[in-house]
């Protein structure tokens, strides 16, 4: 079980409780402070003194001022208005994420939430009760509130969950699980549940984590094509990246050098050539960059699935509540643009190294297209189209998305991050990018099997060994997708990961 503060939560613990159903618990000092905040909504309420969110309408309805007794319906009405989404569901495992980061948020004590409606949201996601959240209707800022707004339907009794591997009606899944809904929200209940970034913050966050375990598979793949290119090692020598001053660069150098220790097949300057074309020899500069712009953005992912995202804040110290923009999600926008590219770039000096293994003209005496009968058969030519398929995609949606923003709420809210969609992309251009290193390791392992047998790298051995396990050396032209597939399949598990690279941790 993992223990939730507000203030120490990892990427590894969200994706422990996100993909492996790990329980979660609220330690008791926050507790305090969550009961401690929820005391000063009610003396709000009961003063009658205007504060947005709690007895005032919400975005240009700010002004508008709620009685009393009507303060509670304000907040059921909220999430109901709000559940705007539309689209594909979200998966469970980024739903799973949403509500532990939601709850990691709320606990700090910042929000006047009761601790009753936190600790339902919990026992949801320990019974794996995990509410439809459509994809789409995020501006990111004030928050992701659409997908915030069905993630919190179900608290009570409204929307629909997976309960079970079923897709039912909030009501039903509660009734085969024994489980009571909330009979009510109280005043500023349903603002803090739905104000705030944790929908971007799950999208991005879970893409964050498979995109720095696909640059190590990216080193790798990068490591059996130098095998198979007879490529030269000497652009590796560690002083010339210390001098560069650049850590991503450094490491990756350092871990491609890893790789291919005790390799026989690569090979040093003048041995067979001068010098290596950009895609072998400017590898550790580009996977390099890749790797700072992660280690960046897994700074600002962290402090913000340990940050007070929500609106108004109440500052008890002070006796004072703030109506700020804490929900706005221009930190993680920008982020998650610049993973976009950072995985883009991946991809695209991938898919140059896939051409020069099948190149006749470039890849150092190996058959063309590695088809052992050439012309009968086509062998790995349209791999390579593919692969260029999927480069010319991510081009396009690397786009950014943080630079636009459309004002609303009768432009009471005039800026706004699109943060949520700066994480769909990156999701998109990851997917995309597995897919184009899942064909680098393929091609290799294809081109070394027309190689001299001679011996690999220490780990480009075990992957070598592992691709083979399942995939055979392609004879004759047969249907590759399977393969193209299963490959995919292969690297998208950690285990590819722990098997090849035992004992070593980046996160």
């Amino acid at each position: 079980m993992i223990q939730l503060d507000g203030n120490a939560l990892t990427l590894k613990d969200l994706v422990q409780i996100a993909r492996h159903h790990e329980k979660i618990s609220i330690d008791e000092k926050s507790k305090k402070l969550i009961q401690q905040a929820s005391l000063f909504v009610e003396d709000v309420v009961k003063h009658d003194q205007a504060v947005y969110g709690i007895n005032t309408g919400f975005g240009h309805l700010a002004h508008v001022k709620i009685n009393k007794n009507q303060v509670e319906e304000l907040q059921i009405n909220l999430l109901k208005s709000h559940a705007c989404g539309v689209g594909e569901p979200l998966p469970i495992e980024v739903v799973r994420a949403m509500m532990t980061l939601r709850i990691n948020a709320l606990i700090k004590g910042y929000s006047g939430i009761t601790l009753e409606t936190i600790l339902k949201l919990a026992e949801y996601l320990n019974e794996n009760i995990i509410p439809v959240v459509f994809e789409k209707g995020s501006l990111g800022a004030s928050g992701d509130l659409a997908l915030l707004s069905h993630m919190s339907l179900p608290l009570v009794g409204l929307g629909e969950v997976y309960y079970q591997n079923e897709r039912l009606d909030t009501m039903k899944a509660l009734e085969k699980a024994n489980i009571k809904p909330l009979p009510k929200l109280k005043a500023k209940e349903g603002l803090s549940l739905i104000n705030g970034t944790q929908g971007m913050s799950a999208i991005g966050g879970l893409v964050l984590y498979d995109a720095m375990n696909l640059l190590k598979i990216a080193n790798l793949s990068l490591s059996l094509t130098m095998e198979a290119l007879g490529g030269v090692m000497d652009a590796y020598h560690p002083v010339v990246h210390q001098i560069r001053n650049q850590n991503g660069q450094i490491d990756v150098a350092k871990e491609v050098v890893e790789n291919l220790k005790g390799s026989q097949h690569v090979t040093k300057q003048n041995e067979m050539r001068v010098q290596d074309a950009y895609s072998l020899r400017c590898a550790p500069q580009v996977h390099g960059a890749s790797l700072d712009a992660f280690r960046h953005i897994f700074d600002i992912v962290e402090r913000e699935m340990n940050a007070v995202t929500d609106n108004p804040i109440l500052l008890l110290d002070e006796n004072i509540a703030v109506s700020a923009g804490n929900f706005h999600g221009q930190p993680l926008a920008l982020a998650f643009d610049y993973m976009a590219i950072a995985l883009s770039e991946l991809a695209n000096i991938s898919e140059r190294r896939i051409e020069r293994m099948v190149n006749p003209h470039l890849s150092c005496g190996l058959p063309p297209f590695l088809a052992k009968h050439s012309g009968l058969n086509s062998g790995f030519m349209i791999v390579q189209y593919t692969a260029a398929s999927l480069v010319s995609e991510n081009k396009v949606l690397s786009h950014p998305a943080s630079v636009d923003s459309i004002p609303s709420s009768a432009n009471q809210e005039d800026h706004v991050s699109m943060g949520a969609i700066s994480a769909r992309k990156a999701k998109s251009i990851l997917e995309n990018t597995r897919k184009v290193i899942a064909i680098e390791l393929l091609t290799a392992a294809q081109a070394l099997d027309f190689r001299e047998q001679k011996k690999l790298g220490i780990r480009t051995q075990k992957a070598y060994q592992f691709i083979r396990h399942f995939i055979p050396f392609i004879e004759h032209d047969e249907p590759l997708y399977p393969y193209m597939h299963q490959i995919e399949k292969i690297i998208s598990d950690e285990s590819f990961i722990h098997n090849i690279f035992e004992g070593t941790d980046d996160l």
